[in-house]
């Protein structure tokens, strides 16, 4: 098992073992994530005459999915000690929040949920680099947190962009971030427990 932790460049500390070990019983969990946002991302980049508004109930259904997934992950996790999880859990409950403020106020204007979208992203980012650090910087998860945090920077600070340009920027982190989290999930899928 040392051999393959030093292959992977993971460096198991005190705490992270009983973490890697339930995220890998359940890396099957991170691919579905990341399955999740791939499909959106290229729904939203290739479907044509996409609206603002049908893209915002895309991405809600996104967010809940996602949130359901990642709770039940912080959740299927065996061990007793479920301090570590908490940034999971923690990033399931903005999931599901997220999308359902957005299914609540998709009437509302697109700046406002535009804004909703870039404060998401910006905490969930925020939520994957912590879990990073408690997994002793795995790096592909802090790369999607910054790619997360960037995503949401960029969101606040041009929230006039063009509808189109605004329709393809999502969708390429979302295909981004699914490749990041099924690439986790392959990696983290060696240390599952046999």
């Amino acid at each position: 098992m040392a051999n393959s932790h030093a292959q992977t460049g993971l460096d198991l500390g005190a705490s992270a073992p009983g973490l890697l070990s339930s995220l890998a019983d359940n890396w099957w969990l991170l691919l579905l994530r990341g399955v999740a946002a791939i499909a959106f991302g290229v729904l939203a980049f290739f479907w044509p005459g996409l609206t603002l508004i049908t893209l915002t109930v895309l991405w809600g259904a996104y967010a809940l999915v996602d949130g359901v997934i990642a709770i039940w992950a912080a959740f299927n996790a065996s061990g007793g000690d479920a301090g570590p999880r908490w940034w999971l859990g923690l990033s399931g409950v903005a999931g599901i929040l997220a999308g359902v403020v957005t299914f609540y106020y998709t009437g509302e204007t697109t700046l406002v949920l535009l804004m909703f979208i870039a404060v998401w992203a910006i905490i969930v980012g925020a939520l994957q680099i912590w879990g990073a650090i408690a997994l002793q910087d795995e790096w592909l998860l802090i790369l999607s947190g910054v790619l997360s945090i960037a995503f949401g920077a960029v969101l606040l600070a041009q929230p006039a962009a063009g509808a189109l340009a605004f329709v393809w920027m999502i969708a390429w982190y979302a295909i981004f971030f699914g490749g990041l989290y099924i690439a986790l999930a392959f990696r983290l899928k060696q240390y599952k427990r046999t």
